[in-house]
């Protein structure tokens, strides 16, 4: 599996944070079926690694499924054991390093210049540049002006709305948690969260 060219292709990666395995696992349900495959379920979720391995069991391989906010080299670890995909951490952490170890895809959490480059040079697929919010997708093209075939990914509030302008500027896909998640994690509406999903794709679309 390239994830690279999934995600320039696919361009929306779901943030998965629940109160749970079973509710994670309903959300991933979910997304599915509303024509969002590929997703991360962070492991601020208690028993996230446990929900991927499920998920993981349950969906064939076309779905790609793989893990957020790895910090620690035994969260990478674990996370490969339950059969991740891929790795997302927030930063260039212990569990960047040991993914790349383990040969899982790494998209690796940076902000400036030298950490997007440190993060390439450690190995990582593609750049997640969190928050993105904080600089928006003017910050991309200013990103891509030295680093022009650094893959970087948008995350960090990022709703539908803005999403085509992450992609106009240079963006390779989106990463969104609260916006696309809302409440679904904790107990909300499963329709609602596909409604959403939906949107986001048409978003997509329309970029």
């Amino acid at each position: 599996m390239d994830l690279l060219a999934e995600l320039r292709r696919r361009k929306v990666l779901a943030i998965i944070r629940a109160d749970g395995p079973d509710r994670a696992l309903e959300c991933v349900r979910t997304l599915v079926g509303a024509g969002i495959t590929t997703l991360e379920v962070s492991l601020t979720t208690p028993g996230g690694a446990e929900a991927i391995a499920k998920a993981r069991a349950e969906f064939d391989p076309s779905v790609l499924i793989g893990a957020g906010t790895v910090v620690t080299a035994a969260q990478a670890d674990e996370v490969a054991a339950a059969r991740a995909g891929f790795v997302v951490t927030p930063a260039i952490t212990r569990g960047a390093h040991r993914s790349v170890e383990l040969g899982l895809p790494l998209l690796c959490g940076a902000l400036t210049p030298t950490e997007v480059v440190a993060a390439l040079d450690l190995g990582a697929t593609a750049v997640k540049i969190f928050p993105a919010k904080v600089y928006g997708p003017s910050y991309f093209r200013e990103l891509r002006a030295p680093l022009p075939h650094a893959p970087l990914l948008a995350v960090g509030g990022v709703d539908a709305a803005i999403t085509p302008e992450y992609l106009a500027a240079g963006a390779v896909a989106v990463g969104v948690g609260s916006p696309l998640l809302g409440d679904a994690g904790t107990g909300g509406s499963q329709q609602e969260l596909a409604t959403r999903a939906r949107d986001f794709l048409k978003a997509v679309a329309d970029a």
